[in-house]
């Protein structure tokens, strides 16, 4: 009866960390529209470079979930060894175009404009990502999954973009520091890059098992 039991709470936590999951990729769908829509208006570099964080956010939390529905250890392996190849791929192919669009606003002098919106945004993510960070680090641990946990520190890396761009964007409204938004986006490049080298090196899959 206890078995039973423990499988049967097991079974709750797997659910409750999928349901984690779901909720990552759609705020990260609506948050990536946003950011990017906004940040293209505004010509902002750190906001266009989050939006497609968030993107990406969502496809990484879209591979835990393909690898948590697999109930074989060699198939989850597989899954995980080639959603971490995409993931690195797109993490290098946005640290390359936000160091481009950056450099080139520095280059040319490109004054972005004041968004709001973008401001909004990225304080309520401030908000909500280390709350679902802690939510999926709390059940990654009654489950001992290391995947889960893992993913929490890609929820983390969305925590320090938001509090990066903001800084950038909040300067430029508040300051008029136009440069600063771009030199916020060079540095988010060397955060996203890090990312990207460590997924395709393998570096994510080894600490999910």
């Amino acid at each position: 009866m206890e078995v039973m039991l423990e499988q049967s709470e097991r079974a709750e936590l797997f659910k409750r960390g999928r349901l984690l999951e779901y909720f990552t990729i759609g705020w990260n769908l609506i948050e990536g529209v946003i950011a990017v829509g906004s940040g293209i208006i505004a010509a902002s570099p750190s906001l266009v470079g989050f939006g497609f964080d968030s993107f990406i956010e969502s496809v990484s939390g879209t591979a835990l979930l393909w690898r948590l529905h697999s109930d074989h250890e060699e198939e989850r392996e597989r899954r995980e060894k080639i959603a971490l190849r995409l993931v690195g791929a797109s993490f290098l192919l946005l640290a390359a175009y936000v160091a481009y669009d950056s450099i080139t606003s520095l280059i040319w002098r490109e004054l972005p404009e004041a968004s709001y919106i973008g401001i909004a945004l990225l304080v309520i993510s401030l908000i909500v990502m280390p709350i679902l960070a802690r939510s999926k680090r709390r059940v990654a641990v009654q489950i001992k999954s290391r995947a889960l946990e893992a993913d929490s520190r890609q929820t983390d890396l969305c925590v320090y973009l938001s509090a990066i761009s903001l800084g950038g964007i909040g300067l430029n409204a508040l300051l008029g520091w136009w440069w600063a938004d771009p030199v916020a986006a060079l540095v988010m490049v060397a955060i996203i890059t890090k990312e990207g080298v460590d997924a395709l090196g393998g570096g994510t899959c080894d600490d999910c098992h």
